[in-house]
């Protein structure tokens, strides 16, 4: 019969006990609560008992002298004096241990060991920092990793995991489902591209995955996505000289409170404002379509006249960023100084992806796989390295503050071993990603305005589409009215009304003739009025393309009555969208604005979209007003009243909308 040998922890006095095969010990001292590792080392002559908290260093216990001792068995977890799971006879108070690994090894060969040393020496050298921001005021934590290479060695970070979370599951789905009901937090990263939709980032960086650990899940193929993992998809393949850094993407985690899809998207609009603050920046802008001087010229000057904010020379106009000719740069910077001489920032558009360079410097895609947009330069390449090169140069001669940055980085991959940003596959994605973040960064330090059709707030975009397809302004002009206020009621769940943009076709866009476009505008001045009432009343911001704002004084009167009406009420028309009624052409539809620290608390605004006049009774929730008893309420014909809020923060509010009008409502305190 063999002899029983034993390593244990006694949380009851602080102490480990050694058991030589004949009696126990008491030796050492124990840190209460403390995950530790215990280790038995056999030699020639002895049995050597030591443990560690770190798992590099380790304090020796005791030597027991065992010079015949072969180990054939082992017992980890609770065992009385022979090694057996019988309760001691005098067991004391119940306590708690912590073993995270036991180790039992063998005669050590010496150049092993030394092996062992300089790889812990090594990795001591490296560091892994974990940061966590949390911030006053919103249920939201911030994470993200840090690699510091101190060694003397080249370090690569091939994959990593800033973040893993496991949540419990919010449905009971026993059997496979293909659409899971995931946890009730929102998750955004700074390490995203390929679109608006706001979910992108599960392609990029994040990802529900199965918690296999979690084996009381309902689930009987233990699949329930409840593991939230922050992980680059591909690479990134960095590698790291001595004294180098590297930084993982930041992640964010929203907890909800709530299922109700508005106080979700009020959570989501403060977090954008609160770590994206750029986003709130909301100029009135015009998409000029023609870049010549006198053109651009015109376009800045009925802007300044009644207060349009900016100018973008749009796509198709003639502007060419890429030019960097001495000729192009000093009459660019001379429409730049005449803009801002006129109070207006200046800018104009520049198509990335979605076009061919040559076959050296386009993405050079894997087997099976094609660009996003079908043709895409690598970002990588020599050409990429020298477009973004020439846009830092073009706005640094110039002074313009706009840009309009179609197909920005898709997040296509790139296997080319010719390009000179990137080795190969791996850390292609991450070094394309890596270059267009920078640029918008350092944008973003300069004061330059970014309008980029993708998901780039958290790299510093100021907006995106608010959502839209494009050839639906080919339509007829009604069908236009109401589907624009579609698109902005949904685009407002969970962007704020400074983070989209909205399209009017001053002229001809995507085809559709003249039943679809407004200019002449003296001609259609009932529906340019409309749709300035629907961007205006809704804070949102539109890209007004074409040559001119107003043709004669009366169309001008009317652009200048919504401006003037946008910024008579701009707080609370940024302030949060509350979300009345959605357009459907049979009804009334609504948007409430709301601002609650503001003198103005909100504004209703109502629309007609019928032929006759709606006269009606509605409810209206005051609950995000800040307003408990009574509220105060001024029209668009001057006239007031004060209407008492019922228990839910309703108000019965009479309307009475002329036919395809509106009326809106200021609400203040009585």
């Amino acid at each position: 019969m063999g002899v029983t040998y034993k390593l244990n922890v006694r949380p009851a006095d602080n102490s480990f006990g050694i058991f030589d095969g004949k009696r126990e010990s008491h030796t050492g001292t124990y840190n209460p609560g403390s995950a530790v590792i215990l280790k038995i080392e056999k030699t020639d002559q002895n049995l050597v008992y030591s443990y560690s908290y770190s798992g590099l260093e380790y304090d020796e216990l005791a030597k027991i002298a065992a010079p015949k001792a072969e180990i054939t068995k082992m017992r980890i977890g609770k065992t009385d004096a022979r090694g057996g799971f019988e309760d001691s006879p005098n067991a004391g108070e119940r306590t708690r241990s912590k073993i995270i690994q036991a180790k039992i090894l063998g005669d050590p060969d010496p150049n092993k060991v030394a092996m062992v040393r300089d790889l812990v020496a090594y990795l001591t050298q490296v560091k892994v920092l974990v940061h966590y921001e949390m911030y006053d005021g919103i249920p939201l934590i911030s994470k993200w990793i840090e690699v510091k290479n101190d060694s003397k060695e080249l370090v690569t970070v091939n994959r990593f995991k800033s973040e893993i979370l496991a949540f419990a599951e919010e449905e009971s789905a026993v059997d496979s489902k293909k659409e899971w009901v995931k946890p009730n937090v929102t998750v955004e990263t700074d390490y995203r591209f390929g679109g608006m939709s706001n979910d992108n980032l599960y392609s990029t960086s994040i990802s529900w995955n199965p918690d296999p650990l979690y084996k009381t899940q309902v689930n009987y193929a233990f699949q329930t996505p409840v593991l939230l993992e922050a992980y680059p998809k591909i690479g990134p393949q960095k590698i790291l000289k001595p004294g180098e850094s590297f930084g993982s993407f930041r992640t964010w985690e929203l907890f909800h409170d709530s299922w109700d899809r508005e106080r979700i998207g009020l959570a989501d609009r403060s977090m954008y404002r609160s770590q994206a603050p750029w986003i709130t920046e909301s100029p009135i802008m015009m998409h000029v379509r023609n870049a010549d001087n006198e053109s651009v010229k015109k376009a800045i000057d009925q802007s300044a006249e009644f207060g349009f904010e900016m100018v973008i020379m749009t796509f198709g106009s003639g502007f060419q960023i890429e030019n960097d000719s001495p000729e192009n740069l000093a009459r660019m910077k001379e429409l730049a100084d005449y803009a801002h001489s006129k109070g207006i920032a200046l800018g104009g558009y520049s198509l990335l992806a979605s076009r061919s360079i040559d076959k050296e410097n386009d993405v050079v895609m894997p087997g099976g796989l094609k660009p996003r947009f079908g043709n895409s330069p690598c970002l990588e390449s020599e050409w990429g390295i020298d477009y973004f090169n020439k846009l830092y140069n073009f706005y640094e001669q110039t002074g313009q503050d706009v840009l309009e940055h179609d197909g920005s980085y898709p997040g296509d991959v790139c296997a080319s071993h010719d390009h000179p940003g990137h080795v190969g596959l791996e850390d292609s994605q991450w070094n394309q990603y890596e270059r267009i973040k920078t640029f918008y960064e350092w944008s973003r330090s300069k004061g330059i305005f970014l309008n980029v059709p993708d998901h780039y707030f958290m790299a510093g975009s100021n907006k995106t589409g608010m959502g839209y397809r494009e050839t639906n302004w080919s339509l007829p002009r009604q069908q236009q009215e109401i589907i624009e206020r579609q698109n902005i009621y949904d685009g407002t769940w969970q962007k704020t009304p400074s983070m989209g943009w909205m399209f009017v076709p001053l002229v001809e866009y995507h085809g559709g003739g003249k039943e679809a476009t407004i200019e002449p505008l003296k001609d259609h001045l009932g529906h340019y009025e409309q749709r300035l009432a629907n961007l205006f009343g809704s804070g949102v911001q539109a890209c007004y393309r074409g040559p001119q704002l107003y043709d004669t004084p009366e169309t001008k009167a009317v652009v200048e009555k919504w401006v003037d009406f946008y910024k008579a009420h701009r707080e609370v028309l940024n302030g949060d969208v509350i979300h009345v009624r959605r357009p459907d052409g049979r009804d009334f539809d609504g948007l409430l604005h709301v601002n609650p620290q503001g003198n103005e608390k909100g504004l209703i605004m109502l629309y007609n979209p019928l032929d006759v006049p709606l006269v009606k009774e509605i409810r209206v929730s005051l609950y995000y007003t800040g307003l408990t008893d009574q509220a105060n309420l001024k029209d668009s014909n001057e006239k007031e009243v004060t209407l008492t809020l019922n228990r839910d923060y309703e108000i019965t509010l009479p309307v009475s909308i002329p036919a395809r009008g509106q009326q809106w409502w200021v609400i203040k305190n009585p």
